[in-house]
């Protein structure tokens, strides 16, 4: 089904609900990349990844939602790489930013002993802080 309407905005009720709660750009970005990857591939499950691939150059997620980064590009190693390849995705956090940047956002989601993190292990962190945050938005 597509995710945007004939004026190529985002249908709010086609989104995931991280999306639901972020800006119009990312709704438009991910909603607007899964539709072209939807008539390239057989797949939902692959215009799914498309769409979440090119919302993580201009988005970063943040608890329950997803906000614009500072800088565009690749969000880890296996956005650089593209499809099949076989590195860990971050979960949409942003792990090529600075550490005191990731130090920010562990701030803003309260995770605890974040002082004393590797920037590896502040990524771990904001993952579980983000699923937690993405859960509780969502009633589970």
């Amino acid at each position: 089904m597509p995710k945007t309407t004939r004026s190529g905005r985002a249908k709010e009720s086609e989104l995931p609900s991280t999306l639901q709660r972020s800006d119009q750009k990312a709704k438009d970005t991910y909603a607007q990349t899964y539709d072209s990857a939807a008539e390239q591939y057989d797949s939902e499950e692959r215009a799914q990844r498309t769409a979440y691939a090119a919302l993580k150059h201009t988005h970063e997620k943040v608890g329950d939602h997803w906000e614009p980064k500072e800088e565009y590009g690749p969000s880890d190693a296996h956005a650089e790489q593209g499809y099949g390849w076989s590195a860990p995705t971050a979960g949409g956090v942003d792990a090529n930013a600075t550490k005191e940047h990731l130090l920010d956002l562990a701030r803003r989601l309260d995770v605890r002993g974040r002082s004393r993190m590797t920037k590896a292990e502040l990524v771990e962190a904001l993952q579980r802080a983000n699923d937690r945050a993405s859960a509780h938005a969502r009633g589970d």
